[in-house]
């Protein structure tokens, strides 16, 4: 009886820290300043877009059929990510405190980008196969579902486009996503690579958003320039996009 009275008072005790250390990471979030969550989301979508980076340039290294290991291992991956990091910002990446909202997320998206990249490298390095279909966008969505489990619903990241541009039905924008892409990037006095953010639902719950637009590089245009129409080396059809055009957006949430 006794033993039972003090399980009872540990599984009380345990679940109370719970529940305080649950109410203290909301109040946390809650008390960044605009500036702060605008920093985080910044940081976190530049990230995503480095690490994409990596695997949009090493496509012919990828597809190279006569090669088998490709040196393209996670850390060799993060490395680079980095790399393109500090070209994108003129800045080192320095990770912030485990304890903070910016330490978790980096933590989760270079967690994410590890994960991929390990359970990529039997296809990566498949000698005498061509065409991997490892291809930018799905290194990006995969990176993004990791990234989202990891951060355990704290916060929330996603790839998508204009509607017309979308290949992927689980990267199609949301009604908050289409319209700043419709009445902000696409508007010619918008600034270019300027983020946009609002607080806005997401997924039904209260939400510090940003927004990143993304614009056509030349290796894009590979898959989705011109002619219009004409299958790529995916099978897929070349939506017709342009140089500099708006092409897509990395979307971040930051819920409250």
């Amino acid at each position: 009886m006794e033993k039972n009275k003090y399980l009872a008072k540990i599984l009380f005790l345990n679940l109370s820290i719970f529940i305080l250390s649950l109410a203290f990471s909301g109040q946390a979030r809650a008390a960044l300043s605009q500036e702060d969550k605008v920093a985080i989301g910044t940081e976190i979508t530049t990230i995503y877009r480095a690490a994409r980076g990596v695997v949009a340039k090493s496509q012919k290294l990828i597809n190279d059929a006569t090669k088998g290991d490709k040196g393209l291992s996670a850390d060799a991956v993060i490395a680079k990510t980095k790399e393109n990091y500090k070209t994108a910002t003129g800045t080192d990446f320095k990770m912030a405190d485990a304890g903070t909202l910016k330490g978790e997320t980096q933590a989760a998206l270079l967690n994410a980008i590890k994960d991929v990249m390990n359970n990529a490298q039997a296809l990566i390095n498949e000698k005498g196969k061509g065409l991997k279909g490892f291809l930018p966008a799905i290194f990006a969505k995969q990176m993004g579902d990791g990234f989202n489990k990891n951060i355990a619903g704290k916060a929330y990241i996603k790839l998508t486009a204009p509607k017309n541009y979308v290949r992927n039905r689980a990267n199609r924008p949301d009604k908050w996503e289409a319209d700043v892409i419709e009445k902000q990037f696409k508007n010619p006095s918008y600034e270019k690579n300027k983020v946009f953010v609002a607080e806005a639902a997401h997924k039904g719950k209260s939400a510090f958003r940003l927004i990143l637009p993304e614009y056509y590089k030349q290796a894009c245009l590979n898959c989705h320039g011109e002619p219009k129409g004409e299958k790529d080396i995916t099978g897929g059809k070349k939506e017709g996009g342009k140089l500099g055009e708006l092409g897509g957006a990395i979307s971040f949430v930051i819920y409250n």
